[in-house]
């Protein structure tokens, strides 16, 4: 194995075991992620699949895009802990489930169970970081790993 794909391996792996985190929170730990919270998880999705494709296809556009992931779910991560921390604001909307097909007693009892999760409080947190500053600094830490296997695969 070159060292560019054990990069590429760590790298996907941080995202894939963040994700892992993330859902854990969710469905172990019983806390509801905030809309800022899901957005966190595509880029991590996309980093995961693109280390799957990186390590079968080599060249060095792939880990960029891999780095780009990762700065992504970091840049949110960070807006996240900004907002939690009432630096500036977060969205106005809420998330919901979907409502297809549903009547109109399904829809308001949708409405009235769902879990009120906003963007400004913070459900957990280590060390003075909330769970978005942790995965900020951790993806940033990742997107270092996707562009030092881009460059090695040069």
């Amino acid at each position: 194995m070159t060292f560019s794909r054990f990069l590429i391996l760590l790298a996907a792996g941080g995202s894939a075991a963040l994700l892992l985190g993330a859902f854990g929170f969710q469905y172990i730990g019983e806390l509801a992620p905030c809309k800022l919270c899901i957005w966190q998880r595509y880029p991590h999705g996309a980093a995961v699949g693109i280390g799957i494709l990186a390590v079968l296809i080599p060249g060095a556009i792939l880990p960029y895009l891999g780095a780009l992931a990762a700065l992504t779910t970091s840049a949110i991560g960070a807006f996240h802990a900004g907002v939690e921390q009432g630096w500036w604001e977060g969205p106005t909307t809420c998330t919901s489930g979907a409502i297809d097909n549903l009547s109109a007693d399904e829809l308001m009892s949708q409405i009235m169970s769902a879990p009120l999760v906003r963007c400004d409080d913070i459900p957990w947190e280590m060390f003075g970081l909330s769970m978005a500053g942790w995965n900020a600094v951790i993806s940033f830490g990742l997107a270092a790993l996707w562009l030092a296997a881009a460059r090695h695969a040069r």
